[in-house]
């Protein structure tokens, strides 16, 4: 696509309003997203009604976790997930990295964690699942996601895109993507970054609809959460 620029960003992180007229697959993909969003909500009720009552019933704090993401343009928006983490999860995280460099090393080389402590018992059934990624299917209706794109990064993680960048900010974030449906957690940051990038570059209504019959083995064959 030509209007997916190549150059690195300038000092600090360009997320300036306006850079892109559309997001890539314009109106077809929207149109796509809001049936699949509508049609997913009604079937997927019941499950989307357990998992709010397991997660009410088993941790205190919210059920419904929105954590702050950079979409479309360098918009910002809150994106949500059922909670799987303890509400104390912040102070958890950097006593932990703080006690572990083995840790330590793997947080800052992919900012997970294979042995999360933060994670309670039903939150790790959800995020092995990716049924904690449901809530998102309003994020869809309202705009700020699409069901196929890139994953929904934070600033500062967007940080680490380089010349990549303008490929990400093209896309409205979605809940599945290349990266999910390929070598997931298995891989490095940059190779996700890569996955990423080349969707932007390559997109097509082929490679979504690819990405979405690919969506469902990859979650049952995979010993890991997106």
């Amino acid at each position: 696509m030509s209007s997916l620029a190549e150059a690195d960003p300038p000092d600090g992180l360009r997320i300036a309003p306006e850079v892109f007229s559309a997001a890539i697959g314009t109106t077809s993909k929207r149109l796509i997203d809001i049936v699949l969003a509508l049609s997913g909500i009604v079937l997927l009720a019941p499950l989307l009604i357990i998992c709010f009552v397991l997660t009410l019933a088993t941790s205190p704090g919210p059920v419904v976790f929105r954590h702050r993401r950079v979409g479309f343009n360098g918009k910002q928006f809150d994106c949500l997930k059922f909670r799987t983490m303890v509400v104390d999860a912040p102070e958890r995280l950097r006593l932990l990295l703080e006690s572990d460099p083995v840790a330590a090393a793997e947080w800052t080389a992919t900012r997970k964690l294979r042995h999360d402590p933060r994670i309670t018992m039903i939150g790790e059934l959800l995020r092995k699942s990716s049924l904690d990624e449901l809530p998102q299917l309003f994020n869809v209706l309202r705009g700020d996601m699409s069901i196929v794109g890139p994953r929904p990064v934070t600033k500062d993680e967007l940080e680490r895109y380089g010349n990549s960048v303008d490929s990400y900010l093209a896309c409205r974030p979605g809940i599945t993507g290349l990266w999910q449906v390929s070598r997931r957690r298995s891989t490095t940051y940059e190779e996700r970054v890569s996955y990423d990038a080349f969707y932007a570059r390559n997109w097509s209504m082929t490679l979504d609809i690819k990405i979405i019959i690919f969506t469902l083995p990859s979650l049952m064959f995979s010993d890991c959460a997106v």
